[in-house]
């Protein structure tokens, strides 16, 4: 924007879009604000031993990192094709894939339950082999795989098709394999889009409910992870449930937070090429 441009544009408009995002930012603090006040440092340590604080807490670390692991190492390769590759069906695959965003948690979830209930279109078939997917952990975890795979996925596409093409170039010129030119340019290049998708994708998982209690139920110590938990609570003691809720809400926001400011090479993955005149497999 030139200098004329600004001067030409009306003084309210810096106002009404600080004062917009002024009262934005207040309805979305408020409500973390009135909850964190509600919980005192004594009445977190003190519930924190709770054996049905710490059982939900371990069920849902176990399946959210369980579902975030599926959901990287398939979203990865998934993500690198539709970012490089053209062809027919990619706008419907795309459309299935960023679905579970706006569908109905529930609706999911019965949706799931129709495909691997016991009498579910897989289901019926995974019985025959003595697989059992509803009311158990592992029925947890595929309902947060369900649920978080498009905020993975999304960023991460955005990230390969971002990369430049000369990089690739220069590496084609090299002849090195399609493997070899996607761990050597592509993934770390990509890596800070890998890494806020893995963090929205953990997020999500570790929130996820509504699928999760359609799909896998309400059982103590086996389905039963921390938003089920504050639900339960909720009908009953108060103060658990907002102990729960605090502990949700700073994992939630560490794990954003920290994974977000990880630096390109936390996983040890740098890019290689500098710029596209150099060497970027070696």
């Amino acid at each position: 924007m030139t200098a004329a441009v600004r001067r030409s544009a009306p003084r309210w408009i810096p106002v009404a879009a600080i004062t917009a995002m002024g009262v934005l930012l207040l309805v979305l603090a408020l409500p973390f604000a009135a909850l964190m006040a509600r919980a005192s440092p004594g009445a977190l340590l003190s519930r924190l031993a709770e054996p049905s604080v710490v059982q939900a807490l371990r069920l849902s670390l176990l399946t959210s990192f369980a579902a975030t692991a599926i959901v990287v190492v398939l979203g990865i390769p998934t993500a690198y094709v539709l970012a490089t590759r053209d062809f027919r069906g990619k706008r419907l695959i795309e459309v299935l894939i960023d679905l579970p965003m706006v569908l109905p948690p529930t609706v999911a979830g019965f949706a799931l339950l129709m495909a691997f209930g016991r009498m579910g279109l897989a289901g019926q078939w995974l019985r025959v082999l003595g697989v059992t997917l509803p009311f158990t952990t592992l029925g947890v975890v595929l309902a947060q795989a369900f649920m978080a795979a498009p905020f993975f996925i999304a960023p991460v596409r955005t990230g390969f098709a971002g990369v430049d093409p000369r990089y690739l170039e220069a590496a084609a010129t090299l002849r090195a394999s399609e493997v070899h030119r996607f761990r050597r340019i592509m993934l770390p290049l990509a890596l800070p889009s890998v890494v806020a998708g893995t963090s929205m994708c953990a997020a999500r998982a570790l929130g996820e409910f509504g699928a999760t209690i359609t799909f896998a139920g309400n059982l103590p110590g086996v389905t039963q992870t921390m938003p089920l938990a504050v639900y339960v609570t909720l009908q009953s003691d108060l103060d658990t449930a907002v102990v729960l809720s605090v502990l949700l809400l700073a994992m939630s926001f560490g794990l954003l937070l920290g994974l977000r400011a990880a630096p390109g090479g936390w996983w040890g993955l740098r890019p290689r090429a500098a710029h596209p005149g150099s060497s970027p497999t070696r």
